[in-house]
């Protein structure tokens, strides 16, 4: 089945950002149960390989736990969970403010732009 990558970053970190999504979005919850490598393999038509790596590095950051004979299964810390999601919002904010002040838009022009997004969302003030 497979899914198209880019090629600005290596393929495990973009599955690893697609699982702190779905994290992020509450699709998987503390606790949920991830599928298995080949399951994920297959889903994303990368080598098995490339996925073990990814579940060795949810581990290392904390996101996930291996336990032996069951699988590999989201971390049950709320908090490391709630620092994730702070943690990508503040990447996501200060990539797109540095790409619009690299085209030269003021501070004011961003946050002027950004008052008719927010207001449509039902976010602004």
């Amino acid at each position: 089945m497979g899914v198209e990558f880019s090629g600005l970053a290596p393929i495990y970190y973009q599955i690893i950002m697609k699982i702190c999504g779905r994290i992020v979005r509450g699709e998987l919850q503390p606790g949920d149960k991830l599928p298995s490598v080949r399951e994920l393999a297959t889903q994303y038509g990368v080598n098995p390989n490339t996925v073990q790596r990814v579940y060795l590095e949810l581990e290392r950051l904390s996101l996930s736990e291996a336990r032996r004979g069951q699988g590999t299964f989201v971390t049950e810390d709320r908090g490391r969970l709630l620092q994730l999601r702070e943690q990508l919002r503040q990447d996501r904010i200060g990539t797109f403010l540095d790409d619009m002040r690299e085209m030269g838009f003021t501070d004011r022009e961003i946050a002027d732009g950004l008052r008719p997004y927010l207001a449509l969302a039902g976010e602004a003030e």
